[in-house]
């Protein structure tokens, strides 16, 4: 079957809440922490490497609630300004 383009079997990372993102880093730790001495160095670097990237976007500060977020579309864009007085039509003749 084939998707159609932003179905979310894309290639595209996952967003995840903040609360989301807290229970897997403690998962995360919990499963590093019972690894059997022989599981492989790569699985544990993989393992240690996410946990890093989730701790910093932990530690980052969480963006601003979206009542306070400035809408993509009122940013300094072209246009953004007062507009000017609208030209008039000369009056139909007939």
């Amino acid at each position: 079957m084939r998707s159609f383009d932003g179905q979310f079997s894309d290639n595209r990372p996952l967003k995840r809440t903040r609360e989301e993102k807290v229970r897997l880093l403690a998962e995360l730790k919990e499963t590093i922490r019972t690894l059997k001495p022989q599981s492989s160095p790569e699985l544990r670097a993989s393992i240690i490497g996410r946990i890093r990237e989730l701790e910093a976007d932990l530690a980052a500060p969480p963006p601003p609630p979206r009542e306070r977020r400035v809408p993509s579309h009122q940013q300094d864009q072209f246009g953004s300004g007062p507009r000017g007085p609208r030209r008039t039509r000369p009056p139909r003749e007939g």
